[in-house]
Parts: structure tokens; sequence; C-alpha cells
């Protein structure tokens, strides 16, 4: 690893923290400038593929599932951090399935369900785009089984 500020390649690590099972936060100061950054580590993992809804098949990515979820919450308040922990659940979920091709509804199901116990308006509006709704009938489909998914939570409590 080098600076990317001055380019010098001896570094120290100044704090390591686990973010997830998945990835390790590491700040470093280089000996050099004294400039400090932040790395992350992940473990390269079990190469996933995707099965998409026209039947082509491609690598995991999980920057389109961030990409996804940061436009439906785009105009709410829902942390960075928040955001991360749901898509490194998500991948955790995927890598312990066994199987290798994984469809985008199951993927969509999940970030749906996740992103509804964060924050309910943004799992709507992240169904809109994912579900792909056309007439006000969708969106009121979708509220009911909101509404279904929150009284099993209560009567679950």
């Amino acid at each position: 690893m080098i600076c990317p500020f001055c380019k010098h390649s001896i570094l120290r690590v100044t704090e390591t923290r686990d973010n997830s099972e998945t990835s390790t936060r590491r700040r470093r100061e280089c000996e050099k400038c004294h400039k400090r950054f932040t790395t992350y580590e992940r473990i390269e993992k079990v190469l996933l593929n995707v099965k998409k809804r026209d039947g082509r098949v491609e690598e995991f990515n999980r920057e389109k599932i961030r990409l996804g979820i940061l436009k439906a919450v785009k105009k709410r308040k829902i942390s960075e951090e928040s955001i991360n922990q749901l898509i490194n659940e998500i991948e955790q979920n995927l890598i312990s399935s066994e199987e290798q091709i994984i469809s985008t509804k199951e993927i969509g199901d999940q970030v749906l369900t996740k992103l509804t116990r964060i924050d309910k308006l943004a799992g709507l509006l992240f169904a809109a785009v994912y579900k792909d709704f056309s007439c006000l009938e969708d969106i009121h489909k979708e509220l009911k089984r909101l509404e279904q998914v929150q009284n099993k939570k209560k009567k679950n409590v």
C-alpha cells in the first residue's frame, strides 16, 4: 500500500476496527507526510452470479444494490452506516446461501424487507422502482402489504 497523498510506501496502522463479518476498517498514517486516511479490507468472496429478469446472468455487484437504495432514500434521513450495514447483511445472506446463481427478485425482496424495517417510506419508494409500479392501485397494494407486515410484527412483540 502507498500513501494516496505523497506516494510514500511506509505506512503505520493507527486503528483497526471490524465493521462486519466481511470488512475491516483501518486508519493509516504516512510516515513521511503524516497525513491519515482510512482503508477498508474485504475478504475476497465466493463468486456469486445474479440471474436478471431477462435471463442473462452476470456477476454480483454490491454497488448496484447501493445505487438502488440511495435512489430510494435520497430525501430520507438514513445514515450511510445504516445503508452499509443493510448491504453487508444482504451480501452475507447471499454468500451463506447454497446458491451460486441468485435471482434479482430474491435480492430485491431482501432489500425491500430490510429497507422497510429501517424506514417504511424508503421501502415504499424502493418498491415503486423495484416492482415497477404503473398505477395508484399498485401503490395501494404495496401499502396494504406493508401494513400486514407491520401488524405481524406488533403481534409477535
